[in-house]
């Protein structure tokens, strides 16, 4: 079992996209709305709290991502059909240069 995962809640259309990839039975039901779960290891959580500082965690280690992080993510499950994704997406969902000024040339 993944140490953490991201919770990705579904309405019709994310369910729609769910079910395409193949992945109808991974939908389970999470506080009382039906989402799927993506399992990440503890370096992936580490690395998408230092690109999403506001990311928070519920007792079941369980985080749901912004939007546009979780289309990206989304996006990838339907591609690859499944959802042990992490290991790809972090480089898509994490850019470890974000917010740092570039250098300046050297001369």
């Amino acid at each position: 079992m993944a140490d953490y995962q991201i919770n990705v809640f579904l309405d019709d259309e994310k369910r729609k996209a769910i079910e395409a990839a193949g992945l109808a039975d991974r939908i389970a039901t999470v506080d009382g709305k039906p989402a799927v779960q993506v399992p990440m290891s503890g370096k992936e959580q580490k690395k998408l709290v230092k690109g999403f500082p506001d990311l928070a965690f519920d007792g079941d280690n369980g985080c749901v991502l912004p939007e546009e992080a979780e289309a990206k993510l989304l996006a990838i499950i339907g591609e690859m059909k499944t959802l042990d994704v992490m290991k790809f997406a972090i480089m898509k969902l994490y850019n470890p240069l974000a917010g740092k000024a570039p250098r300046a040339a050297m001369r």
